[in-house]
């Protein structure tokens, strides 16, 4: 069944106002839709549709924005499941429709995508909504689009690195000359359009792990933990750990690469609870 907004819109406001008025000042709030609207063991899965839940999607992020919410977040996934293959296009309907919260993936499968359409997309993205568009870059929870690309899972680990190189060079320089093993090697080709804010904000999505978080912290970035379908206190405990090594790294690190601060001091977290859609038992 798709989320009945109807039915949950006064539960929601009531949730998310009491949750911003007791954040600690200085932080923000922000969501993470739940695409996933089907579970395939159920054999009621074939009466489910695409298309309410996408029109319930882009509810949710309006409905986001006018209670106060200060980002939302899609997440990319090739499952039959779930319902949002292309982040980038949902949020673009969106940003359409609201004025201040800022329009997020969480995360873009980056080892399977082109860093220079990405890089274009989320800059169009950021043109529509006149500034609020940020990138998560990540390596999903899942492998589908590996072989849906043409991408071996033995490169898993040069994929991500390479393309998150080379995503934060575009960014930086509208036409660079870059080689490297997994795409066609680029000679000053100019990219466009340019986003409208100064520096596109790329966030780095990790495991909580040590080496994760030194990852973005050399590349001077800020950082997302996340922890899928687990207790807070085992993500409180990953989290802490990224968050120490970004403190002992962070400064030494990115500076010595980068003769700047890094922007890695700035992190958030991200649970996946157990989820149910009202009305789904």
């Amino acid at each position: 069944m798709a989320f009945e907004l109807d039915e949950a819109h006064e539960d929601f406001r009531a949730s998310v106002r009491a949750f911003t008025d007791q954040r600690v000042a200085g932080t923000q709030a922000g969501v993470g839709a739940i695409s996933q609207y089907v579970d395939l063991a159920d054999p009621r899965h074939l009466e489910f549709d695409y298309l309410r839940r996408m029109r319930d999607l882009v509810e949710e992020i309006v409905l986001a924005d006018q209670v106060g919410l200060d980002v939302f977040g899609l997440g990319e996934h090739h499952r039959p499941d779930y319902v949002v293959s292309a982040p980038a296009v949902i949020l673009a309907a969106a940003a359409a429709r609201t004025r201040r919260i800022r329009l997020t993936s969480a995360v873009t499968v980056l080892s399977s995508e082109d860093p220079v359409r990405v890089l274009q997309d989320y800059a169009t993205l950021d043109l529509l909504s006149e500034g609020r568009a940020e990138i998560m870059a990540g390596r999903g929870s899942f492998i589908e689009s590996f072989p849906l690309f043409g991408y071996a899972l033995d490169d898993y680990e040069s994929l991500f690195t390479e393309k998150l190189d080379l995503l934060v060079k575009l960014r930086a320089d509208q036409g660079i000359t870059w080689s490297g093993e997994h795409r066609a090697a680029l000679t000053g080709e100019p990219v466009y359009p340019r986003s409208e804010q100064a520096s596109l904000p790329i966030w780095v999505a990790v495991g909580g792990t040590p080496a994760s978080a030194s990852r973005a912290a050399r590349l001077g970035l800020p950082m997302a933990t996340v922890e899928r379908r687990s207790a807070l206190p085992r993500a409180t405990r990953r989290f802490a750990i990224a968050i120490a090594c970004v403190a002992l790294l962070g400064v030494a690190a990115c500076s010595s690469d980068t003769g700047k601060k890094a922007d890695s001091t700035r992190t958030t977290t991200t649970v996946h609870p157990p989820w149910t859609a009202p009305g789904v038992h």
